[in-house]
């Protein structure tokens, strides 16, 4: 699964990487992105553009936007078939960028987490699904969800998931406005490169949300 990650790089680089245009006040860089937080998508509506959406996918049928809660990630094995998924998956595909993100791996009978990023640095896109839901009085939340694959050979030695990383050569095949058939989508759904990403211990302090900083990504003292 991707259940925390960082996107710190400035907000011109990141539309620049992306070929993207970048409306309204860029974000602050964040060190430790959490689900129902807004996170910096790419979509395709005319212009190639970036938006910040709630993490934790709200379908525009739920009566309850609680539900976005359960939905931060949708596995690539089921997601043409999942009712919360497959509309979104023909018509409303959007990359999650990312600078790195995190896992951790049980020590014990405690966790340690890891941080795993780009070997040359840069962003990260995920493949991911969004939608459009609509309150009783009117309020609009855009939300999104990470989809997720079996680990590539780096992750599988302590987890069995991880996030899809498209390629930049799948960027616009999977962002194609047009509704697409699901079953020309799903090969691009697999595990990344294992020499694309390498990995560092970081502190326990990235466990919790609410802290934020640089620092959560330096190597832990106590680690590799």
């Amino acid at each position: 699964m991707c259940g925390r990650f960082t996107l710190a790089l400035p907000w011109s680089e990141v539309a620049r990487i992306l070929r993207a245009e970048a409306p309204g006040p860029a974000p602050a860089p964040r060190w430790n992105l959490a689900p129902t937080q807004g996170v910096t998508v790419l979509v395709v509506t005319g212009a190639r553009e970036l938006r910040t959406m709630r993490w934790g996918l709200i379908p525009s049928w739920a009566r309850d936007p609680s539900i976005g809660n359960r939905l931060i990630n949708a596995r690539a094995e089921t997601v043409a078939e999942k009712p919360s998924f497959r509309d979104s998956l023909k018509n409303r595909r959007c990359l999650v960028v990312a600078d790195g993100f995190y896992e951790w791996v049980k020590e014990g009978k405690g966790k340690y987490p890891l941080w795993i990023h780009p070997r040359a640095g840069g962003v990260i896109a995920f493949a991911g699904l969004w939608d459009r839901w609509t309150s009783p009085d009117g309020e609009v939340i855009e939300s999104c969800t990470i989809v997720t694959c079996a680990a590539n050979a780096l992750l599988a030695t302590f987890h069995e998931r991880m996030p899809v990383i498209l390629p930049p050569e799948a960027w616009d095949a999977w962002l194609a406005p047009a509704p697409a058939d699901p079953a020309a989508l799903l090969p691009l759904l697999v595990p990344c490169p294992a020499d694309l990403l390498e990995l560092r211990r970081v502190s326990t302090e990235v466990n919790r949300p609410a802290n934020e900083g640089e620092s959560l990504i330096r190597p832990a003292e106590d680690g590799p």
